[in-house]
């Protein structure tokens, strides 16, 4: 399992993995809260462990490279 998932957005699902917690499991009544308070499960579980099965799927990634691999470093003789 590769981590794909960036600082700030990490950050950012982490926030918003806790806000729609609160207003789904404590705030809004219904299957409307449920949605939303098991999205903010899924949101936060992705912004603390750094993975997203989703971005796996489509290709993406929004982690910065720290260090150019040796495939992509330019060859010195």
């Amino acid at each position: 399992m590769e981590l794909n998932v960036g600082e700030r957005d990490r950050l950012f699902r982490t926030i918003l993995g806790i806000y729609g917690m609160l207003l789904g499991f404590l705030f809004i009544q219904g299957i409307i809260g449920i949605l939303l308070g098991i999205l903010g499960v899924i949101s936060l579980i992705t912004g603390l462990v750094g993975y997203c099965g989703l971005y796996t799927l489509l290709g993406i990634s929004t982690r910065k490279q720290a260090a150019m691999t040796e495939a992509d470093s330019p060859e010195s003789d």
